[in-house]
């Protein structure tokens, strides 16, 4: 063998050796890696390429009394497709068709659908985005398209739920349900009962399939998030919708800021509707602040309930006190209390002074019996509990002030000005509470908004009435304010809403607001309760700056809301509940004389209110339908007809 040929076969040897060790090496390697630190790399795998994915739970549904939806989760998906996933034979067989479903279901071409996916596919993509947030409904549907059919692996149909908040109402109620952005970001009913509602979230691993892009492993979560818990409310919704409808309707008339409307039953303190709508830029009104809960202001006239009160509760004066209000001007300290009434109303007992708003007679009792002992008047507030917050369920209530002596800013006309609700600062809903205190003879029940928390059919927690103060007053001065409040309607600022369908209580209020930038701006409303003589509900309206030039009374601006939503939720009573808590003493002598003469001949009701033919039909043992509002003008059974028991009776009135 030759030198040459001898060497060749020495480096032949040396390169296969060479190459044996490397192949050695390698596998020695592989099996390091796979056996000894296989751990450590599939776990950075994992790291990287499979990632951990919260699923939200859905919110618990809020509901109104009757079951009624007010805020619930929708869920809607987000729809993607991996074009790599299915095989050649059924990409092809099923593209066409695929394409077709697309183009109608979004108006773009069939065409420009399967060019879309085709070049989606030759590139290797792996997600391809084709639905947002669709309903449930289009989901079920989408997944029925043609390849989609065949699942995640097999067709590369891939979808993501989330949920979204649905609120069925609207914009109604918008500011009571409220919302939860976030610890620190709650209000209204979703971010007092946040803790109920949240439920508990779950979990779904995802891969990783480009930046930006994760793609689930699995048709299912690999831990199931939870549902919160429902909450519901006493809300009736068609109290809610009328009372939008009719604030809304007088916001519009007299072209005002804002304004509230809330309805509580009187015996539970359960509110029932609660509307706050603002005026936006545009000049149209929505649910903008929750104004009912949070806004303190000053009441003007409605406070002086708690001035007169206070007289009676301390004794210095009776209803039949007299009271010389002369020409309608009172001065203090170059400070003048004037009346709307001009020219004054001469003599007024204290009934009267209440009955009739006059700021004059009201600060003169007040300041007469109270001004070496201010305080005295003040601590008698403080019995109220009006400097309190009443611990409505929603969060943001606003603080009541009511000044004392030992203010540093206290001044001589603060006594006189706080008797007829200046100085002083109540929210709406702390103002509702207390009159509703006076319907329930005496007993503040806390206002609130939820009845219970449930589970499906399981009741989790239920709220019974909160009795915040078993008597406002005595029992004395109580009855005495039923009957003022009455009298407000019957005899004083508020003859305009009487009505003869429901009898009503309360009383107007005419303030003057951001006066110390100048003259022209109010805020009228009216509180009070129905029926007069049997309460089964109390209602506020505030409306804050209304054109003036419009109006700007209580009796004009606020108490027609109140007269309208009370005959309507009277309307919704059952016939036997109307008879049963409307009051009984208020019809004419004539039904007497009627029904003294008519027992089963028809009566002519030509000419009579509602209340004064329905009190004689049904005496007689008929049925009545009635149309219309206001007098009887029609009846379908002529006068001297003979009538049987039962038998139907219809009225149409004018």
């Amino acid at each position: 063998m030759s030198d040459s040929q001898s060497n060749i076969i020495k480096r032949s040897l040396l390169v296969y050796f060479l190459l044996t060790l490397f192949a050695v090496l390698i596998v020695a390697k592989l099996i390091h890696i796979q056996y000894i630190e296989g751990n450590k790399y599939r776990a950075l795998a994992q790291k990287y390429t499979v990632k951990e994915f919260l699923i939200k739970a859905n919110r618990g549904n809020i509901y109104a009394a009757d079951g009624s939806l007010l805020a619930t989760s929708a869920p809607k998906y987000d729809i993607a497709f991996d074009p790599s996933a299915p095989s050649a034979n059924d990409f092809n067989d099923y593209i066409d068709a695929l394409s077709q479903e697309l183009s109608l279901k979004t108006g773009v071409s069939q065409s420009e659908w399967k060019r879309k996916l085709v070049s989606a596919r030759k590139k290797g993509k792996k997600y391809i985005k084709i639905f947002k947030a669709i309903s449930f409904n289009e989901y079920q549907q989408v997944k029925q398209f043609p390849l989609f059919r065949l699942g995640m692996y097999k067709g590369g149909f891939i979808a993501e739920m989330h949920t979204e908040r649905a609120y069925p109402l609207g914009k109604v109620l918008r500011r009571t349900i409220g919302f939860d952005r976030g610890k620190g970001n709650r209000a209204g009913l979703e971010g007092a009962y946040a803790s109920y509602l949240k439920g508990k979230d779950g979990m779904q691993k995802r891969q990783k399939i480009k930046y930006g892009v994760w793609k689930p492993l699995s048709d299912i979560n690999d831990v199931e998030p939870q549902d919160g818990y429902d909450v519901y409310t006493h809300i009736d919704v068609d109290i809610q919708d009328m009372a939008h409808q009719t604030l809304r309707k007088q916001l519009q008339k007299f072209e005002a800021d804002h304004g509230t409307l809330v309805v509580m039953e009187t015996q539970t303190g359960a509110i029932k509707a609660m509307v706050n709508l603002g005026k936006t830029k545009s000049g149209s009104y929505e649910e903008l602040r929750n104004y009912a809960v949070y806004e303190t202001h000053e009441p003007g006239s409605t406070f002086k309930l708690f001035s007169i009160m206070a007289l009676l509760e301390d004794k210095v004066a009776d209803t039949n006190t007299v009271v010389n209000t002369g020409n309608g001007i009172y001065k203090i300290y170059n400070k003048y209390v004037r009346d709307a009434h001009h020219g004054g109303m001469g003599k007024l007992t204290l009934k009267q002074v209440f009955e009739k708003s006059s700021n004059v007679g009201v600060v003169k009792m007040v300041y007469e019996h109270y001004k070496d002992n201010p305080q005295k008047f003040v601590n008698r507030l403080y019995n109220f509990g009006i400097h309190e917050k009443v611990g409505i369920d929603i969060k943001g209530e606003g603080k009541p002030v009511i000044p004392d002596p030992k203010d540093e800013n206290w001044s001589g006309i603060s006594l006189p000005w706080m008797a007829y609700g200046y100085g002083v600062e109540l929210t709406d809903i702390q103002m509702l509470t207390y009159y509703n205190a006076i319907a329930n003879n005496g007993k503040v029940v806390q206002p609130h908004l939820v009845k219970e928390i449930k589970s499906f059919d399981k009741t989790i927690k239920s709220y019974q009435p909160v009795v915040l103060n078993s008597s406002i007053a005595s029992s004395a001065t109580i009855r005495k304010m039923q009957e003022m409040l009455k009298g407000v309607v019957l005899r004083g600022t508020a003859t305009n809403i009487r009505s003869d369908y429901v009898s009503m209580a309360g009383k107007t209020g005419t303030a003057q607001t951001e006066y110390w930038k100048g003259k022209g701006q109010y805020v009228a409303s009216f509180v009070g309760y129905f029926p007069a003589d049997n309460p089964r509900y109390s209602m506020i309206v505030v409306i804050h700056k209304p054109d003036p030039e419009k109006g700007y009374y209580g009796n004009v601006v606020a108490a027609p809301v109140f007269k309208e939503l009370a005959e309507y939720i009277y309307g919704k009573m059952p016939r036997e509940v109307q008879l049963a808590v409307n009051e009984p003493d208020i019809h004419t002598g004539k039904t007497e004389k009627i029904l003294e003469k008519y027992k089963t001949i028809m009566p002519d009701l030509r000419g009579l209110s509602s209340k004064d033919a329905l009190y004689v039909l049904e005496n007689m043992g008929l049925n009545v339908k009635i149309s219309g509002s206001g007098k009887v003008v029609k009846q379908s059974v002529p006068r001297g007809t003979k009538v049987k028991k039962n038998q139907l009776i219809e009225l149409k009135l004018s």
